[in-house]
């Protein structure tokens, strides 16, 4: 029998990368003659990818652009935060003590996010952390995003994990549709980038601090 997998988002839930993400959107949105996004309105505009994040700041600015114009913003976007996607980003408290607490118990870890897989490397590799994981998946690994339950199924397959022995941890509405779709139970942040309080959508469990996360993980595992 193959040792529980816990999957984890990336953005919002193991690392605060807004800073990061936040600064990249507001530097193409000002080369395009635009105002800024305020920090905390576009720090819950992160969740659904770079493309989504440019879209959903255009419409708070109530702005469209054509669809090649988008292209190329999100080129700009991708390249630009490509070369700076750990100047700020920092995991976030208590994650490092949490993780080393979760593979002490023997379980295996794996992270499925909507960033593209090599940001994702380049960024838990800047931040030690990338070793930990069995699996690292972003959108263009497999070529599906959350929601799309297949993504975190493939992502369970790729870290040799049985989804019927899977957790999700995330900190959206997108993590919990996507655990919900996939069978799995899901536990949520409750300091991550969700638009409305997470525990609207109703996870399994919230946790405010990752010390809280491995009874919480224990918890579930023992009622499985």
């Amino acid at each position: 029998m193959s040792r529980p997998l816990i999957v984890f988002d990336l953005d919002g839930t193991l690392v605060d990368t807004a800073p990061d993400l936040v600064a990249t959107l507001n530097l193409i949105f000002e080369r395009e003659g635009l105002p800024p996004v305020p920090y905390d309105e576009a720090r819950r505009l992160i969740g659904g990818g770079a493309r989504a994040m440019i879209v959903r700041g255009l419409e708070a600015d109530r702005r469209t652009v054509t669809p090649e114009r988008l292209d190329q913003l999100f080129k700009d976007f991708v390249d630009h935060y490509t070369a700076h996607v750990a100047d700020f980003s920092r995991p976030f408290p208590g994650v490092t003590d949490a993780l080393d607490a979760l593979d002490a118990s023997g379980l295996q870890l794996a992270v499925c996010t909507n960033k593209f897989e090599r940001q994702s490397l380049m960024l838990l590799e800047a931040l030690k952390l990338s070793d930990r994981f069995k699996a690292i998946c972003g959108q263009d690994t497999f070529g599906v995003a959350k929601p799309d339950p297949e993504m975190l199924r493939r992502t369970i397959l790729a870290a040799g994990g049985d989804p019927a022995r899977a957790i999700m941890i995330g900190d959206s509405e997108t993590d919990i549709l996507t655990a919900r779709a996939a069978g799995l139970p899901v536990i949520a942040v409750d300091f991550g980038y969700s638009e409305q309080p997470v525990a609207d959508y109703a996870p399994d469990r919230l946790i405010s601090h990752f010390s809280q996360l491995p009874q919480e993980i224990a918890a579930l595992l023992d009622e499985a």
